[in-house]
């Protein structure tokens, strides 16, 4: 029971406060996500075992990056079994263009409810017109997942924020893309490219759902840091919070960009459990 000293004495500091003060309070990340590659190693030689260890570390959510040999309904009841749901999961340009039904319907079985594609590798990059022709596949697979309700979206990496022509790759996808197809925004990547993740929420509300969470000990140098090989830049990915990256500013943004998933990843984690507690105890301690 309150007394009603203690109750007076908490409204008036409300009143101090001021409904502005309450609401910085109040943001944060409810539900913390994980994208797997950060374990894959550990994946591979113990599938349920790592998801178990992920949930007991307090992650609820986690985007899928292959499914070790498993079968859709095996990969469903081991979420089931540990408490956990998986919204997204990657899945190559291959198989979206050659085997997109099977990949929607094992996307319905698992439970998710997008399918990102996560990366274009150096070869296909070169292709003519490769950005517009990106842009159809897209389009295609979220024409096709609209009925089970599924959504396709693009994950980056530094590379799409450099110049291909007279305009950058990010921005092709962006105007190409049906606005139903929505970005899984890197937001480590787009910081180590040298642009700004606000600007881009501000300038698309809406189209960011997902974003990948990791940080950044320092920007690259140079005038185009979206072309450097990105070998040079992965030595510098850290931990969430342990780096230069202003979460806080980022994510006071969260209603504009239409975030819903925020999925911590490390591409090289030294220890990837210790690395993976780190990264959630910052997010989940964090306020914006």
């Amino acid at each position: 029971m309150v007394d009603r000293r203690t109750f007076l004495g908490t409204a008036g500091a409300v009143l101090v406060m001021g409904p502005l003060d309450l609401l910085a309070q109040g943001n944060r990340i409810r539900t913390v996500g994980l994208q797997l590659y950060t374990v894959r190693d550990e994946m591979t030689k113990d599938f349920e075992g790592t998801l178990a260890k992920v949930a007991a570390i307090g992650y609820k959510e986690v985007e899928f990056a292959g499914y070790y040999n498993k079968s859709p309904k095996d990969v469903r009841a081991v979420l089931d079994r540990h408490g956990l749901t998986s919204p997204a999961t990657h899945i190559d340009l291959k198989t979206l263009r050659e085997n997109l039904p099977q990949a929607i319907e094992t996307a319905g079985i698992i439970g998710h409810r997008f399918v990102v594609l996560p990366w274009l590798d150096d070869a296909t990059r070169k292709e003519p017109d490769v950005w517009k022709r990106v842009a159809d596949t897209l389009n295609a697979v979220a024409a096709a997942g609209s009925p089970s309700g599924i959504q396709a979206a693009y994950h980056n990496h530094h590379f799409e924020f450099a110049p291909a022509g007279d305009k950058l790759p990010y921005d092709i996808l962006l105007e190409t893309c049906d606005p139903k197809v929505k970005m899984e925004l890197d937001l480590c990547w787009i910081t180590a490219a040298g642009k700004d993740p606000v600007e881009y929420f501000k300038r698309y509300p809406g189209r960011f759902p997902l974003v990948h969470v990791k940080d950044l000990k320092k920007i690259p140098a140079g005038p185009t840091p979206g072309a450097l090989p990105i070998e040079q830049i992965l030595p510098d990915v850290a931990d969430v919070g342990t780096g230069t990256i202003n979460w806080k500013r980022i994510f006071a943004e969260s209603k504009t960009a239409g975030i819903e998933h925020y999925f911590v990843e490390h591409d090289r984690p030294a220890r990837p459990y210790e690395s993976l507690e780190a990264s959630y105890k910052y997010l989940q301690a964090l306020r914006f």
